[in-house]
């Protein structure tokens, strides 16, 4: 992913590349709601935005980001944990326009195009959001090209996992490629209105393939939101 911050924003700490891998920011578990609100920074608000999204508390988190744009007007099309935030707190045409906005930051993220569909599947419908779907080149990322086809309607469940198998089953590298195939599958599944494979699919992200970094505290919120735990 593109840089989130400027030279006024110092994030806590940065894990691996892109929507799911770089600057998956993660905050010290510090209270900052006690701070003064005239005391309050962008990047306070930022951390306060995300503690609120992994309590699962998506309106709150929402609010906190607007905060951060308010204050770094500059920063909005960094956000894309807000457009996360928002699609959790059904604000879903304001959660397009923020997927949108972050393509014109970071152009070669699946994620993007992921999360921006199931924005437009919840507003309007899946047809519309595979018309509409952001084209991706150069995610190298396993599987997020067999994810992106999916959603295109090109692809398969059956390939998403299959990607998602090659490897040493005993590694990181292919846990974490099962949470993220389990994770947007399920995302999938909960686009077209079928909640009984939804619910499988995110259950294995948030705890078979549990995963402690942004992408994989997504699926467990999603599963904490929706009474599936």
């Amino acid at each position: 992913m593109a840089e989130i911050f400027s030279d006024t924003f110092k994030p806590v700490k940065t894990l691996t590349p892109r929507f799911g891998f770089l600057l998956l920011l993660w905050v010290t578990l510090v209270s900052v709601s006690a701070l003064p609100a005239d005391d309050k920074t962008a990047d306070t608000y930022f951390q306060e935005g995300v503690t609120f999204f992994f309590k699962a508390m998506p309106k709150e988190s929402v609010a906190a980001f607007d905060k951060v744009i308010e204050l770094e007007p500059k920063a909005a099309p960094q956000l894309w944990q807000r457009g996360l935030a928002l699609y959790y707190a059904d604000e879903f045409q304001k959660g397009r326009e923020q997927f949108e906005l972050h393509q014109t930051a970071n152009s070669n993220d699946v994620e993007n195009a992921a999360w921006h569909f199931l924005c437009v599947a919840r507003s309007r419908d899946v047809e519309t959001a595979r018309k509409n779907l952001i084209p991706i080149s150069g995610d190298t990322r396993v599987p997020m090209k067999e994810v992106h086809d999916l959603f295109a309607g090109t692809g398969s469940e059956e390939a998403v996992l299959r990607a998602a198998n090659v490897g040493d089953s005993q590694s990181e590298t292919w846990r974490n490629q099962q949470c993220f195939a389990h994770l947007y599958l399920g995302l999938y599944h909960e686009s077209l209105g079928d909640i009984e494979q939804a619910k499988r699919h995110l259950l294995k992200a948030a705890t078979d393939y549990k995963m402690d970094h942004y992408m994989g505290k997504v699926a467990q919120v999603n599963v904490k939101l929706r009474g599936w735990e």
